[in-house]
């Protein structure tokens, strides 16, 4: 269980079925979907980023807050798609402190989730569940990273192989979150913030296994790493 009052929050998604058990935690809510379709036995997974990885960034210091304002990356569905033929469990992890600092209400986080999800579904990626932190970066919390807690809370719920599994993210917090928890990684840069910092200057901490351009381009090289 992650600390106390600091618990992140989970949607459980599947492509025809959302909520069927919600589960409520000491202090927050966390949030829990098993679908009714037993998943097949699975041990790994690709955690994703939301923000950066499925769709486009807003500007800095702002918040993506509506559906209209959701904007797509090219490739994501067939990245997600291919990771789920492969058998990964597909996973999202997402700070979202625009929930913190009242842009938008968790039921509505929700909304917009349950909308992505719906909208990859139809092009045939599953996105198995959502696990969000809403709180802000001070007073720390467990969930949010780089901290791991969502990733091991997945795991824990999950029962899955964390050495087997990947982070894919944009962000130094994504990869450090990733490394915390075991779990091999991906930065994906996308367009010229691929050429910013070269991999091989930052901190052993934030040095991703892979780096790509964007989901669509990561898988591949997911699957052939795997395999070597």
């Amino acid at each position: 269980m992650l600390a106390r009052g600091n618990n992140c929050n989970t949607d459980g998604i599947t492509a025809t079925e959302s909520f069927v058990l919600a589960e409520h935690t000491q202090g927050r809510e966390l949030t829990r979907a098993i679908p009714f379709h037993l998943v097949e036995d699975m041990t790994k997974a690709a955690f994703l980023d939301r923000d950066g990885v499925i769709n486009q960034k807003a500007p800095d210091g702002e918040y993506v807050t509506r559906w209209e304002d959701f904007h797509f990356l090219p490739g994501v569905a067939q990245g997600i798609t291919q990771l789920n033929r492969a058998g990964f469990h597909v996973i999202v992890v997402t700070n979202q402190r625009c929930v913190a600092k009242g842009l938008l209400s968790e039921i509505e986080l929700q909304d917009l989730h349950r909308r992505m999800s719906e909208h990859l579904a139809r092009d045939g990626a599953r996105i198995e569940a959502i696990y969000y932190c809403p709180h802000e970066v001070e007073p720390p919390c467990s969930c949010r990273k780089p901290s791991p807690g969502m990733l091991l809370e997945a795991a824990r719920f999950r029962d899955l192989d964390l050495s087997f599994s990947w982070m894919i993210g944009d962000s130094d917090a994504d990869i450090q979150a990733g490394k915390s928890a075991g779990c091999k990684t991906v930065r994906v840069s996308v367009g010229e913030a691929a050429e910013r910092e070269p991999e091989k200057v930052r901190a052993i901490e934030f040095v991703a296994d892979i780096t790509a351009l964007s989901l669509f381009e990561a898988v591949p090289r997911i699957l052939e790493f795997r395999n070597s």
